[in-house]
């Protein structure tokens, strides 16, 4: 056997190996989707409960109009945005970027989710406010949430927020990602009618105390539902990915299986000529 093919049979082999950790990857990042779905419906159950309870409580108070973040206060914009944690997830920053980059004004903050932001922040130049490390599971979306909920009103406390936008990818299925751009701050009331009984419920709290609490929790589910989409987006980027590294992998190894039978055929040859070339050699010599 040549050196020549030997090095052959090694790379094939190393492409064999490759070929078991991209499936492998794949395999992890369906199931993080999966695994994001159901989350997907426990939140929105809760969001849909926390707004029918706004709705009850609108109609205990006067018209309530949309919460401007201080309007006597100077105009003042956070953008909230979902970027990668981990890599081999494609364009999936890049999209996110370009979706919050008509958002990016003089003296807005940038509130970044995801360690691969930053360096495609630093590319284009956007200065970062304040950022955090993505979920590595479902399960610790609550958290997150909680995290962000809580530096969200903490900066607004400080210094009145007159906009809180939210940029996060949703997941496409069968077709490509898409980016929702939506605001948090101003609050839209408007999109809880009010839900008027012959018997009013009973309430502990002032209505008006009732109704921040319950916006606090409405926005709660909101940056949860916001995480788990994004999380649900990023590895269904890294799966696409994945499938699409399988495809190359697999050309590769058809190249070098080719390669590999002609050079074995090659040296097959040579063995044969040498060996005939022997035996003609030696056959001379007895003559």
């Amino acid at each position: 056997m040549s050196e020549h093919f030997a090095d052959i049979e090694a790379r094939i082999d190393a492409v064999h190996k490759l070929e078991a950790v991209i499936t492998a990857m794949r395999g992890i990042a369906a199931s993080r989707v999966q695994e994001s779905q159901h989350h997907l419906d426990s939140i929105r159950t809760f969001a849909a409960t926390i707004g029918a309870a706004i709705g009850q409580a609108l109609a205990f108070l006067p018209r309530v109009e949309p919460d401007a973040g201080g309007t006597e206060a100077p105009y003042r914009h956070a953008v909230l945005a979902f970027a990668a944690e981990q890599g081999f997830a494609g364009a999936f920053s890049d999209k996110v970027f370009d979706a919050l980059a008509p958002l990016v004004e003089p003296g807005c903050e940038l509130l970044l989710i995801g360690d691969r932001g930053l360096s495609a922040a630093d590319r284009r130049g956007l200065s970062v406010a304040w950022s955090a490390p993505m979920i590595s599971h479902p399960d610790q979306a609550t958290a997150l949430a909680s995290r962000l909920s809580e530096t969200i009103f903490r900066r607004a406390a400080e210094t009145p927020l007159t906009r809180v936008s939210l940029v996060h990818a949703v997941p496409g299925g069968t077709g490509l990602m898409s980016v929702v751009v939506k605001d948090l701050v101003p609050f839209d009331y408007g999109r809880f009618p009010l839900s008027r009984t012959a018997v009013p419920p009973l309430i502990t709290l002032p209505p008006d105390r009732l109704l921040r609490h319950l916006v606090e929790e409405y926005v709660f589910a909101e940056l949860s539902e916001a995480i788990v989409l994004s999380f649900a987006a990023e590895n269904e980027a890294r799966m696409r990915a994945m499938i699409r590294a399988q495809e190359n992998t697999g050309d590769t190894l058809d190249t070098l299986t080719a390669l590999s039978r002609q050079v074995r055929q090659q040296d097959i040859t040579e063995e044969i000529v040498e060996l005939a070339t022997a035996s003609l050699t030696q056959g001379g010599s007895d003559a």
